[in-house]
């Protein structure tokens, strides 16, 4: 703390360009935006989060090379460019008062729209609002009436694990250009018909969207819910229909789940069945 300090105190710009994505987290960029030092750094770690446009300034998380050495001068290029062109210019637009108007409005911005949500406060609020209530709101409800609604929970586990594999996908389907490719503003429509057969308890089901950025090598994935359009005895008939916004081919899946209001999220009862496409 004595080491910051000492260079937190002297410092205009803090440069920390780490290799993307090793950033860990960037604690000292934080600490930096505390004493309202500008941050420029890569789009890892915290600046990921925390950067916006006209309160500091940041290098694109992408990568343009597969090899390090290619993107290292890359990357070493654009941080001199920024300097030069950009970032020093701005530091010395000095009025008749020996300062510079735009660089304080800077600081303005990354302290009024940035530096909020990296207090400790906020981390306490969010501790508070997100975790610490729910989980005692529910550990009451859990201990009321001698233990009723945890007894409750427990057998519909129970049963729900006892008879999970006499569930039956009926049929399955999807309409629309999902294996050709989609366009901006087509409409899939998935259904799907269960039963539940020895199964008692609700089940749910939702679509699983995928679609490979080939730029990371990562799957970009959305979820929709599908809606129970009606039950016949043990028969569940559900259905979604998705709006494309954006172009290209997708990996379709529907999966099916234990529904039950009373779980706290839906890893504490983490059965999951999968239909692929």
């Amino acid at each position: 703390m004595q080491l910051a300090k000492r260079l937190i105190s002297g410092v205009d710009i803090w440069l920390n360009t780490p290799t993307r994505p090793l950033e860990a987290s960037g604690t000292s960029g934080e600490k930096a935006e505390m004493n309202g030092v500008l941050n420029l750094s890569v789009l890892d770690g915290w600046w990921y989060e925390g950067y916006r446009e006209g309160a500091g300034w940041a290098l694109t998380e992408k990568r343009t090379y597969d090899n390090q050495q290619y993107q290292d001068q890359l990357d070493a290029a654009t941080i001199y460019s920024m300097l030069e062109n950009e970032i020093i210019p701005l530091y010395y637009d000095k009025n008749s008062k020996k300062y510079s108007p735009k660089w304080i409005q800077y600081i303005k911005n990354s302290t009024a729209q940035i530096m909020p949500h990296y207090t400790t406060k906020r981390m306490f609020d969010d501790y508070t609002h997100k975790f610490y209530n729910k989980l005692a709101n529910r550990s009451g409800s859990l201990v009321k009436n001698d233990f009723a609604k945890a007894k409750e929970l427990a057998a519909w586990k129970e049963e729900v694990a006892s008879n999970w594999d006499s569930m039956e996908v009926v049929s399955s389907n999807f309409e629309g250009n999902i294996h050709t490719g989609l366009t901006i503003g087509d409409v899939v429509k998935a259904t799907i018909v269960i039963d539940k057969h020895k199964i008692q308890g609700d089940i749910g089901a939702e679509v699983v969207k995928m679609q490979s950025n080939p730029l990371t090598d990562q799957e970009i994935i959305s979820v929709h819910r599908m809606r129970t359009d009606k039950k016949e005895g043990s028969k569940i008939y559900c259905s979604v229909e998705i709006n494309a916004h954006e172009a290209g081919a997708f990996k379709y899946g529907i999966r099916i789940f234990p529904d039950n209001k009373d779980l706290p999220h839906r890893m504490d009862f983490a059965y999951v069945k999968w239909v692929n496409f």
